[in-house]
């Protein structure tokens, strides 16, 4: 078979991890020398290409970068009444040039795959008028998430055992209004796709997959393919970012890595306590302090001034790094000086610290996370919860960071929750290698779409 004969449009979410999860599946695909197109608006193209690390994606992928549509981008706001940034409803405008895209690829391949973040199912609704044209809904979040949501927006009981649904976080309730509209929308138009892909595996959620697979009402294929990320290891000196030149020169297991994510902004308040809290811990840590993400542009132009206490860089110089940039996290995670991750447990981050080995002091703020921190804490046994779910406005005070910081880095139990991160990341990462669950998945997901 030509491998021109079926072509794989890619259609991502406009928020950073959304982009960044589908430009590493496109290089998994692309490998087995199938056409990948890539679609986005222009900003946001830009934003994620110069994200990456370690590899040139216009090597591998062809990009159409859509004019970016007007729309009020709100600065970050900590105490927003909501949580949902709702510059990202401009993707909604993406619908006719989407469709027109797929519409002339269809006229020179056998057949166009369509694979579209689940919350983008209302750009790609034209694909059903396309008769050698298919969608599969590319699922970010875990396998968890979305089984917890699909059995409660249907009012049906989950099929877990009475102690864990005890302890399962809503998986609703952490959804802002508009972003839970934003979602029912996107479901109205989910009725054409073929089956499911999810950036997870089935190392860690097989049951939860099986559960689906057995279930009637939730249909079609699905094929686990995560992680799909892949660590750059790049060494050159020359274009080693600063903040790996300075893990370079840190004991093992040393450094907590300090980063929530390009949607999650602190209150001024909280990064106040949360830099105490550091300090006081003694122990080493590389920060990233940005603002989320704004409209396609990286946090750090937000233009907001973070206020550490005085003489804080200087007190801590020599075992504190803060960073007020975007960092290139995979590579962090992968350092071997990388000790823990205190992190917001956005599926991305999960995904990237459990593949890397990296146990989680795991700071839920939104959205799926709560339920992210639930299965890595008491399922997975790969994270200690640094702050419960509920109630979740309080500000998390410096001694807290300070006594979960040391409880990961230097106690037995942060031992214990290490190994068992080390052998969970060893797990994933053979998963992916010949023969591996992940790498026969994938294999069966490109015959399929090759039939």
């Amino acid at each position: 078979m030509a491998s021109e004969e079926v072509v794989v449009v890619m259609v991502p979410f406009l928020a950073q991890s959304h982009l960044n999860q589908l430009l590493h599946l496109s290089r998994l695909i692309s490998a087995y020398n199938i056409p990948i197109h890539y679609v986005s608006t222009t900003c946001h193209s830009r934003q994620a290409r110069n994200r990456l690390h370690g590899w040139n994606p216009s090597d591998f992928i062809h990009f159409h970068d859509f004019p970016d549509p007007d729309f009020t981008n709100p600065p970050p706001n900590p105490i927003a009444p909501t949580e949902f940034p709702t510059y990202l409803q401009r993707s909604l405008y993406l619908r006719d040039p989407v469709a027109s895209l797929i519409k002339s690829l269809s006229q020179t391949s056998r057949r166009v795959v369509v694979i579209h973040d689940t919350l983008m199912t209302y750009v790609v609704q034209d694909v059903k008028s396309i008769l050698n044209a298919e969608t599969y809904v590319f699922r970010p979040l875990s396998v968890l998430y979305h089984l917890c949501i699909t059995f409660e927006v249907a009012g049906r009981e989950l099929p877990f055992e009475p102690e864990m649904i005890r302890g399962l976080p809503s998986s609703s309730a952490s959804l802002s209004y508009k972003l839970f509209d934003f979602i029912k929308l996107q479901q109205s138009y989910q009725t054409i796709h073929v089956g499911y892909v999810y950036d997870s595996s089935r190392v860690i959620e097989g049951k939860h997959l099986e559960l689906l697979e057995r279930d009637e009402s939730c249909g079609r294929k699905h094929w686990a393919l995560g992680p799909v990320e892949m660590q750059s290891g790049s060494l050159d000196s020359n274009n080693r970012h600063l903040c790996l030149q300075w893990l370079d020169n840190q004991p093992e297991n040393s450094v907590v890595y300090v980063s929530f994510g390009t949607t999650n902004t602190l209150s001024d308040d909280q990064i106040m306590e949360l830099a105490i809290g550091l300090e006081k811990s003694d122990h080493r840590f590389l920060w990233v302090l940005c603002d989320a993400d704004k409209g396609g542009v990286s946090g750090n132009e937000s233009g907001r001034k973070f206020v550490l206490p005085l003489g804080f860089e200087e007190r801590v110089k020599g075992r504190g790094l803060v960073m007020r940039d975007w960092a290139p996290q995979l590579d962090i995670l992968g350092h071997l000086s990388t000790g823990g991750f205190m992190s917001h447990c956005g599926w991305n981050s999960c995904m990237e610290a459990m593949t890397m080995g990296v146990p989680i002091a795991a700071w839920p703020m939104s959205s799926d996370q709560p339920l992210n921190a639930f299965s890595l804490s008491s399922v997975l046994g790969v994270a200690l919860l640094m702050k419960e779910w509920t109630p979740r406005d309080e500000l998390l005070s410096s001694e807290i960071i300070k006594n979960v910081v040391t409880k990961l880095m230097d106690t037995s139990e942060g031992e214990a929750i290490r190994k068992k991160a080390v052998e969970l990341g060893g797990e994933l990462r053979r998963s992916k290698m010949e023969g591996g669950v992940t790498r026969i998945e994938l294999e069966s997901f490109i015959s399929f779409i090759r039939r």
